[in-house]
Parts: C-alpha cells; structure tokens; sequence
C-alpha cells in the first residue's frame, strides 16, 4: 500500500512539527509534507528543539492567500490544519490566519479532493467551563474542593469561549461540521491542551497538561482513523487525576490510549 500523503500546516509551530516529526518517522506509512509562512521555528518552539524540514517538500506561503494554498493540498490525502495565529492578540491576525487561513484550507482541500481534514482546536474554547466550579478548583489546585463526583466536560456541551482566539477556533469546528455535512468530506478536530514543552513540567496547567507523546498519539490516530469517521470533536489530554474534560469519545471512536498524566513525577496534592 503507498504511504498516506499528508500536508501538515503550521509545520514549524510547537505542535505542528511535534506531528510532522511523528509522521516523518514512519516513511513507509506516510508521505509528509509541511506548510508555513517561513521554514524558522516560531518563538514557541523551544531553543532544544532543532527542526528538520526537507525543502523539497515543503511549502512557503501565507494561509491567507488561497491560490498558494490550493497549490500545496493539491494531491494529499490528508491535511493536518496546525497552522494559527496561537496569541489572538490582534484582530488583524486572528482574521487571517484564523478565520480566512482556516476557510482556506477547507475549501481548497474540497477543490483538491482531499478525503480528510483534521483540524488543530484549543482547550481555550472551554475556557468559560474552567471558570466556575469545580473545574476552577482543579485550575487552582483547592483539590480540597472537588467533588468525588462531577460531570465531565464533553466535547458534547457547548463551547465556552472567552477571547477571540479561543472563538477563531469554535469557528473551525463549524466549519468542519459543514465540510463534512454538505461536501462528504471527513472532517475530525482535536482540542489541544497544554502541551509539556521542556521538563521539568510546571504544576500549572495541570488539569489541562497533554504530553508530546499524547498529543502527537492522538493527532496520528485521527489521520489513520476509519474512513467511517466523518466528523467528531475531541479533547486532547493526558489522562490527568484532575482532568475535567471528557476524552472517552476519543478513546472509543479513535482509539486513543493516553500514556502520560500531569501528575508523573510531581506531588500534585501539596
């Protein structure tokens, strides 16, 4: 069988190379190629790393310019959509790396025939739930005051979103649903936590911490998934002790097992 061609955008952000390096690695699985607006690593990808992306397979241009776009999904089977604005501090940004970049991919990807979009969301679009208890204990580490029991956040509940960033992102998951729905195509997207960068790991974020080997398992299992797959929003995490997102659908529908929990190696109760 030849490899499964897949177009990673964002290729030089944190987790949009962690993905294309997990690809990469299995050349006999995977034919991968890269997009971004420039081939240096962005200032969140840690000094450690060293990126390594062959030139003849990757492309050049801004997510805003549809026709540089249309030309680099041309042939994939797969789209891994990485690429954002990840602050969201400004508008102008936000539009078009978020909003017009994203509507881009999709409908070039349409055009082009690629089977499969999976797309990068954000734990921030359940941001709002992380406010009020007793996720908000979980936050701040007041374990004291969480329940035994609570309902979990699914990707089932509407979002929360606080900021437009975290908004940007609520309209990729739209658009994916309309992708799917109304063109056949199959659109899956991953809310992506915290992602461990460097160890040793800071105690914030602990409810929200997904490790590299997590985010990048997830990420493969949702390119490989079954073709009967054709749209389904997922949480990305750990499996966190005081995790309060809901990550069962992705371990039944994409058979994601999580290895790591933000609480390995650290006394998370003191």
């Amino acid at each position: 069988m030849a490899p499964l061609k897949v177009l990673v955008t964002g290729a030089t952000g944190q987790v949009g190379y962690l993905v294309y390096s997990k690809l990469m690695a299995d050349p006999e699985r995977y034919e991968v190629y890269g997009l971004d607006r420039k081939q240096e690593p962005s200032d969140r990808v840690p000094g450690s790393w060293s990126l390594d992306l062959p030139r003849d397979r990757f492309a050049v241009c801004d997510l805003s310019d549809f026709d540089a776009v249309r030309e680099a999904v041309s042939g994939m089977d797969v789209v891994a959509h990485l690429g954002a604005d990840p602050e969201g501090r400004e508008w102008d940004s936000v539009l078009n790396n978020n909003i017009i970049g994203t509507y881009n991919v999709f409908e070039a990807s349409r055009q082009a025939g690629v089977g499969r979009v999976v797309g990068a969301s954000s734990i921030m679009v359940s941001e709002g739930h992380r406010q009020q208890e007793p996720y908000r204990a979980m936050m701040e580490r007041r374990h004291e005051d969480v329940p035994d029991e609570f309902a979990m956040i699914s990707p089932s509940i509407p979002a929360e979103p606080t900021g437009i960033y975290a908004a940007s992102k609520v309209w990729l998951e739209s658009l994916a649903r309309v992708y799917s729905s109304q063109h056949g195509m199959s659109c899956i997207c991953i809310r992506i936590g915290q992602v461990e960068r460097d160890r040793p790991r800071p105690p914030q974020g602990a409810d929200i911490y997904v490790s590299q080997r997590d985010i990048t398992q997830i990420w493969q299992r949702a390119i490989d998934a079954p073709e009967s797959v054709r749209f389904g929003v997922f949480y990305g995490m750990s499996d966190n002790r005081y995790r309060w997102t809901d990550i069962e659908e992705a371990k039944e529908v994409l058979g994601y097992v999580p290895e790591d929990r933000a609480e390995d190696g650290h006394d998370y109760d003191s």
